[in-house]
């Protein structure tokens, strides 16, 4: 029976043997698509995407209340008479 951490541990001292490079087991590894340490733009599109979602739900509010005041319902419901009329 093979035993999971003996082979782990030895994964990781032939990594570091290696210099751990991309495709190796080590503290040097490289992952594809992984960010490098300290890059100043990680995790700004989501950032992005927060306050573009913030700002759509602000922009929502706003049109229900304008949708809900009394000014705009008898214009819509002019709009909506004048074509039924038709």
């Amino acid at each position: 029976m093979r035993n999971v951490a003996n082979d782990v541990q030895q994964d990781r001292e032939q990594g570091e043997q290696k210099g751990g490079g991309r495709g190796e087991v080590g503290p040097g590894a490289v992952l594809p698509g992984a960010v490098p340490p300290g890059d100043p733009e990680a995790g700004l599109a989501t950032a992005e995407y927060a306050v573009a979602t913030v700002a759509a739900v602000g922009f929502a509010g706003l049109l229900i209340a304008v949708l809900k005041s009394d000014t705009v319902r008898g214009l819509l419901e002019g709009i909506i008479s004048s074509a039924l009329s038709v």
